[in-house]
């Protein structure tokens, strides 16, 4: 027989007995390779005390380095609806627990308190000033997301509920803010947060209705081009050049917009000496376990070591830090980029730093490079479609940097910088591939090829 209210004080010990199984089965869980030693639950926040139950819980993972805080949203009814099954946690108090984030009645609640300005316990859920909210809306998660969760409420409003928890304001609240401020138009606006005193557990923004993914577009292109083999890029109907244009005048704005909202300098001989220094120990990292990159090992430290040896300015100032085709929303009126959060990754002081806008413009070079390539995995020996890839990645970069020098300089100016950052992504692409893709780790490794040989004028 059920409780006719829970008892918080029993939850714990059921999360720590199961969440240790559950975690790595979360796309969002970023220790996936690494097995969950422990789990030690440091808050439980309770936001809907009824059938169902709503909780807010931080729970902190011991995976052998610094343990790691994360999210989670938790529901309990007193027996779980077959469609709320598969997204079961554990039983606790004889109710069923499972991951209030796929249960659109419990979604509401949040956007509820935020429209509300709402304070529970020492949680704040906040609208942005001036903003107006309508409540009574159900949220529905969007299913294509890795590192995050983010629930869509009717055609208005998208929540993104940060999973791995960082120290202070996530760097995606702090960025989109100072874009509003300066009325960038290749955003979506932010219109509240959930916060807690030692961190941004979630960005409530307008939802981009009807717009197309990036990475779809592009793939679809290549796709037409490759059903059309004996045509060229330019020639057949999908041709992307043109919205690979727009894509790059649309990041130099961005660019801009952030150097005028935010900091931006010129970067120290200190600061140039470091960057290409890890360049280098992330490929020592790599060498020890991509033996394939052995071959390419000399070439790419003349590369990292040429972008100094340039001994040009540099400017820094903060940027998309992730910035790729996935990363980037074609609506009616443009394009627009989400998820300023940075590398997912990197540590949370590495993503705050200062950096050349080039980082984000070699992020974009590898992805169309991806786009073109992905379609002949496993099929690397048809020599045509190599070469009409080759020639759309080429004419897709091309015109990414001819959109980006419209706004704010031409970034090829720069190649030695810009082929050193496009190489050290490529390395790092070698080690998600290898680790997680295999079959897809001639991407990386011909693009460096191809790079160092100076086949691919960047």
């Amino acid at each position: 027989m059920t409780s006719a209210r829970l008892d918080l004080t029993v939850l714990p010990e059921a999360l720590t007995g199961a969440l240790p199984d559950w975690l790595p089965g979360q796309r969002w869980f970023a220790g996936k390779d690494r097995p969950v030693l422990g789990v030690r639950v440091r808050r439980l926040t309770p936001l809907l005390a009824d059938d169902p139950t709503l909780v807010l819980a931080i729970v902190e993972v011991d995976q052998g380095t610094t343990p790691e805080r994360y999210q989670l949203l938790l529901g309990a009814r007193p027996e779980l609806p077959d469609w709320l099954l598969p997204h079961r946690v554990c039983t606790w108090d004889g109710w069923d627990c499972y991951d209030a984030s796929q249960d659109p009645e419990l979604a509401a609640e949040l956007l509820e308190l935020i429209a509300a300005g709402r304070e529970v316990e020492d949680l704040r859920f906040t609208p942005e000033p001036g903003v107006e909210l309508s409540a009574g809306l159900r949220g529905r998660p969007v299913g294509a997301e890795q590192s995050n969760t983010s629930l869509v409420y009717g055609s208005q409003y998208i929540l993104k509920l940060f999973r791995k928890l960082v120290p202070g304001e996530n760097r995606d609240l702090t960025l989109h803010r100072a874009l509003a401020s300066a009325g960038c138009e290749h955003i979506a606006p932010p219109l509240g947060s959930i916060s807690a005193p030692d961190g941004t557990l979630g960005l409530l923004q307008s939802f981009v209705e009807g717009a197309a993914d990036g990475w779809a577009m592009a793939t679809a292109s290549v796709r037409d081009l490759m059903a059309e083999a004996d045509l060229h890029a330019d020639e057949v109907g999908g041709d992307f050049a043109g919205e690979a244009q727009r894509l790059g005048h649309a990041v130099a704005e961005v660019h801009a917009d952030l150097r005028r909202a935010a900091e931006s300098r010129l970067a120290t001989a200190e600061e140039l000496t470091a960057l290409i220094e890890a360049m280098h120990r992330r490929l020592d990292t790599m060498l020890e376990s991509v033996p394939e990159l052995a071959e390419h090992a000399e070439a790419l430290r003349k590369a990292f070591d040429a972008a100094l040896a340039a001994d040009e300015p540099v400017e820094v100032q903060h940027v998309h830090g992730d910035l790729h085709l996935g990363q980037c929303l074609r609506t009616v009126t443009g394009w627009v980029l989400i998820d300023f959060e940075g590398e997912p990754a990197a540590p949370a002081a590495e993503r705050a730093k200062l950096r050349s806008p080039l980082r984000d413009v070699a992020g974009m070079l590898r992805s169309f490079d991806y786009a073109a390539h992905q379609r002949l995995v496993g099929h690397t020996d048809d020599h045509q479609l190599t070469v009409r890839a080759l020639e759309w990645a080429q004419r897709n970069r091309t015109a990414f940097c001819a959109g980006y020098a419209e706004v704010a300089g031409d970034p090829r100016e720069h190649a030695e910088l810009l082929r050193a950052l496009e190489l050290d992504k490529a390395v790092y692409e070698v080690a998600y591939e290898h680790a997680n893709r295999p079959e897809w780790l001639p991407i990386p490794l011909s693009s460096i090829a191809r790079i160092t040989s100076g086949e691919e004028p960047s």
